[in-house]
């Protein structure tokens, strides 16, 4: 069995890569793959790992890669949470059908997925059953929140190709049209596309889960105080999340994805619950990155951020990598920045620093590690981490300014004020 990899670059899909599934079906993503570039790929973009190559760790060359799962990259394109069980759904299998299906899924639901590549075969796939095309104001979308994927698959509406982003929260893919109204991304093209959006919708009745989801548009201007890579302003309408897709950009009428990849993909961790310490990820960064020293420093005030706004759920997946077609590679803008804290099941923090992470790290010890490690002068790190004291301590005296309800601030406030002052340590 193999798929076709396809990249987009210059207003068109190239057939770059192939990969064969060796292994067992039932073992799904991890079982035993080769993959390999195709030659005149090879021939006009060899030794590339921005956004010509397929993955930052898998550069273009002629060489094939043997490997014991799949390429993570095609990992971060399989459907999982709520997306995975409405394509399974699509596909009449049960809805707990577990590794087995991960290659029929990647067949069928890797058509349209963020960033810059799908499989050839799920695109093919989604084009013949692209079902009825139909427009929807923004009110439609955020009046029927909770049961919105309900009401398109009760009409017919075809939503595989957009309901593939991985996380629990049911969320699809909308593109506003030339005419302003919301469409599955996957039935426009890209010349009457104007806007894209991921909206993310609330799930059942838990208040605590709602909470978190009415969180994400001001913990966005939080981050913005703390000075974090933004992209733009999240917007909560009714119980449907409205964030606005960085992983697209509209020029002069053409659409141009951009390449994006997770820490997953960039530390070469198959599969999902598995993760990398920080320590590792900072050692890729430094290693990837066009500009290590500025990207690890973001990387560290979003670990600040998370410990100070109890956002726990920072797994290999909630950070990404941006690469463009002239050699930059870069952390993405900040997402998924939530309190899970709040989380019913528990969430615990998930990459963590190695020896030096009980939720509360020692940040002088981090910078003595980091800088020793990637090989970067410590001064700027320690003064760009500094920095992010007075807005912590704005926070947590005017949390109310930035759209924090005062449950959330009076639980946060202690955890805040205690990263201020070990910030501040640091000078």
């Amino acid at each position: 069995m193999q798929c076709t990899v396809q990249l987009f670059a210059n207003d068109t899909w190239h057939d770059v890569a192939t990969v064969l599934q060796l292994g067992p079906e039932e073992q799904g993503c991890l079982t035993q793959t080769y993959s390999g570039y195709a030659i005149d790929w090879v021939l006009a973009h060899g030794g590339a790992r921005d956004a010509w190559a397929v993955a930052s760790q898998m550069p273009v060359v002629a060489d094939g890669q043997s490997l014991p799962h799949w390429p993570v990259a095609l990992i971060d394109m399989l459907p999982q949470g709520y997306g995975r069980a409405e394509l399974l759904r699509q596909l009449n299998l049960p809805e707990g059908t577990a590794a087995s299906a991960d290659w029929r899924l990647l067949l069928t639901g890797a058509g349209n997925p963020v960033g810059h590549l799908r499989i050839k075969e799920a695109a093919q796939w989604l084009a013949e059953r692209a079902g009825p095309k139909r427009g929807f104001t923004d009110a439609e979308v955020a009046d029927r929140a909770t049961g919105f994927i309900d009401h398109l698959g009760l009409h017919g509406l075809f939503v595989a190709g957009s309901s593939g982003v991985q996380g629990e929260w049911p969320k699809l893919l909308l593109t506003r049209a030339r005419d302003g109204l919301l469409y599955l991304d996957h039935s426009v093209a890209d010349s009457d596309a104007i806007e894209h959006f991921i909206v993310k919708f609330g799930r059942g009745a838990d208040g605590r889960l709602a909470s978190i989801l009415r969180h994400e548009a001001p913990y966005m201007r939080v981050a913005e105080r703390l000075g974090l890579r933004m992209h733009a302003p999240l917007e909560m309408r009714g119980e449907a999340l409205f964030i606005p897709r960085f992983d697209r950009r509209v020029v002069a009428g053409r659409v141009q994805r951009l390449a994006q990849e997770s820490l997953a993909t960039l530390t070469g961790r198959a599969g999902f619950g598995v993760a990398p310490s920080h320590d590792e990820v900072c050692r890729k960064l430094a290693e990837t990155c066009s500009d290590p020293a500025n990207e690890i420093l973001e990387y560290l005030r979003r670990d600040v951020a998370n410990i100070a706004f109890g956002n726990r759920d920072n797994h290999a997946r909630n950070t990404a990598l941006q690469r463009d077609f002239a050699g930059r590679i870069a952390l993405t803008p900040l997402f998924d920045f939530a309190p899970m804290y709040l989380h019913p099941d528990g969430i615990a923090r998930r990459i963590r620093w190695e020896g030096n992470d009980g939720g509360a790290p020692d940040w002088a010890r981090v910078l003595d590690k980091v800088c020793a490690t990637c090989r970067l002068p410590r001064e700027p790190l320690a003064e760009g981490l500094a920095a992010m004291a007075p807005g912590l301590r704005e926070i947590a005296a005017n949390g109310h300014d930035f759209g924090l309800e005062p449950d959330v601030l009076d639980f946060l406030a202690t955890a805040i004020l205690a990263q201020a002052a070990a910030l501040e340590s640091l000078r």
